[in-house]
């Protein structure tokens, strides 16, 4: 060390270079103390998938059922090593089951067919879409006991649409949406796949060790409310210069924050995210419901197939689900008056004009017009941290040549 120089010390104001968030090189690092409890520190890593046809099919307590459900049993059977063997496993099976032989066969052929979708290995994505295309899917003999029960709304909320008795707000709006689902039943399962920590580069495993080939999961049963917008409108909407450009400014922000999801951000997640929270929040007002209950499902993307729906769901560990509370909330009149206020409520907040105005804010500046007073929710409820979110999408800005989707102004 050279005469006259001394080692940088961020917790002096004095040294000649600012400390910096970023660390760039020849830069200090902003140094930041943190409570060994702070939420902040450990990161959970979570995936959660819906089950949906075939799977919500499947009868409980019948031997593909079981088959499916149990590991063991199907590695004692193929790890039989001879004919004599594979029959003797098949026998104990087959009276544990108290079914007959031919039923285990069946049911392992069932298995090795892909029914359920067994052994196949999707992308969060592709569940995403399959999910997606289920809701949109009219099961005309489902059973009350399945783990997926919809009822498609949409004839009738199209239906509503024709009233005169609507406002012209509300007949736009009414436009505005193609699809309405009533889900009085879902089971969703949650996986826990490791955590990160804090300026950590690689994923820390549940299991240390790395002795084990499964993953802890819990399955959690509820009910929901399903919509998804016209995609006809909606391409209209992304494409004005004004709805690119404002989600160009920020970008930036969301490379450098290093998230993976979305993956790509686009002016369709900006607006079905905040749509999300403020039907939450409105939710929470007229259904009774708090908002830290409900749980958001963002269906977002462009290819191979367009995608633009939301599902707010409940989710307890309780089998008999929920009271059927927020299925009710579907009936079309009932939801048309939560979104137009829903709708309404956006286009102010208490904290206006700094919050319609922000360049930036919230973690990693990545909210706009989006703060505590208008359209954050509790951290269980947002699958994105509450960031990601900007009422401008929604209401617009006519001073600024911004449309809102929905038309309103």
């Amino acid at each position: 060390m050279g005469f006259g120089q001394g080692p940088m010390q961020p917790w002096t104001k004095d040294d000649s270079v600012p400390p910096t968030e970023q660390g760039q090189e020849g830069e200090q690092v902003l140094a930041q103390v943190l409570t060994i409890n702070d939420t902040r520190v450990y990161t959970p890593l979570t995936e959660s998938v819906l089950v949906i046809p075939p799977e919500s099919r499947v009868r409980k307590g019948t031997v593909v059922d079981r088959l499916y459900r149990s590991s063991g049993d199907r590695r004692r059977i193929d790890g039989a090593r001879t004919p004599l063997a594979r029959r003797s496993a098949i026998n104990k099976l087959a009276t544990a089951y108290r079914c007959s032989n031919e039923d285990i066969e069946t049911a392992l052929a069932d298995l090795a067919s892909g029914y359920p979708l067994y052994g196949e290995n999707l992308t969060p994505g592709q569940l995403r879409e399959s999910e997606f295309k289920a809701f949109l899917e009219v099961l005309p003999d489902q059973r009350e006991d399945e783990d997926l029960v919809t009822h498609n709304k949409s004839e009738e909320w199209r239906h509503l649409g024709m009233s005169f008795e609507l406002s012209t707000d509300e007949q736009e709006i009414v436009k505005c949406v193609r699809h309405l689902v009533r889900v009085d039943r879902l089971k969703a399962v949650r996986v826990f796949k490791g955590f990160t920590r804090l300026g950590g580069e690689e994923a820390v495993s549940p299991d240390i060790v790395g002795a084990s080939d499964w993953l802890p999961a819990v399955e959690l049963y509820g009910e929901g409310v399903f919509l998804a917008l016209d995609e006809g409108r909606l391409k209209v909407w992304e494409q004005t210069s004004a709805v690119v450009s404002r989600l160009n400014q920020l970008l930036p922000r969301f490379s450098e924050s290093g998230r993976d999801a979305p993956n790509p951000l686009t002016t369709r997640f900006m607006l079905l995210h905040t749509l999300s929270h403020l039907l939450m929040r409105q939710i929470e007002f007229e259904g009774g419901y708090p908002a830290a209950s409900l749980i958001e499902r963002i269906y977002c993307g462009n290819a191979p197939e367009p995608m633009a729906g939301i599902l707010i769901h409940v989710a307890v560990p309780d089998i008999a689900g929920s009271l059927g509370g927020l299925a009710e909330l579907s009936e079309p009149l009932r939801f048309l008056g939560i979104l137009s206020r829903a709708l309404e409520h956006s286009r102010w907040c208490s904290l206006d004009p700094v919050c319609s105005e922000h360049e930036g804010q919230g973690p990693g500046l990545l909210n706009r017009a989006a703060c505590h007073a208008c359209a954050l929710v509790p951290e269980p409820a947002c699958e994105y941290g509450n960031t990601l979110l900007d009422r401008g999408f929604v209401k617009g800005d006519a001073a600024n040549g911004l449309p809102s989707f929905f038309g309103i102004s």
